[in-house]
């Protein structure tokens, strides 16, 4: 398996940001070709250090990293990447690697 990490950062308009990521931004991700699993996080997103700079964080699970690379580059892919322009001002990092059971 391979995971696609997105950590956005904190958005001036959290209502707005809401609102775009339920409404347009996720549908638009679970369309991605290869995708296996969609998980968001839900609440405060913590990190050891104090305050978080991150709002929130979504999990894509694919079969493989190279299974992320061709779902970003299918139409599917860079309509999502090209909708992080309408809510995503703040920022967002974007992780990506393959996994393994430890």
């Amino acid at each position: 398996m391979a995971k696609l990490v997105a950590l956005y950062k904190t958005p001036s308009d959290k209502q707005a940001f809401d609102a775009h990521y339920t409404s347009t931004h996720a549908p638009l991700a679970k369309k991605m070709p290869g995708l296996k699993r969609y998980e968001m996080s839900t609440g405060p997103v913590a990190v050891a250090q104090g305050d978080s700079p991150y709002y929130l964080v979504a999990l894509l699970d694919f079969d493989s990293l190279d299974a992320i690379r061709s779902a970003l580059e299918s139409p599917e892919g860079q309509a999502t990447a090209g909708d992080l322009s309408n809510f995503a001002q703040a920022g967002v990092e974007l992780l990506m690697f393959d996994t393994r059971e430890a």
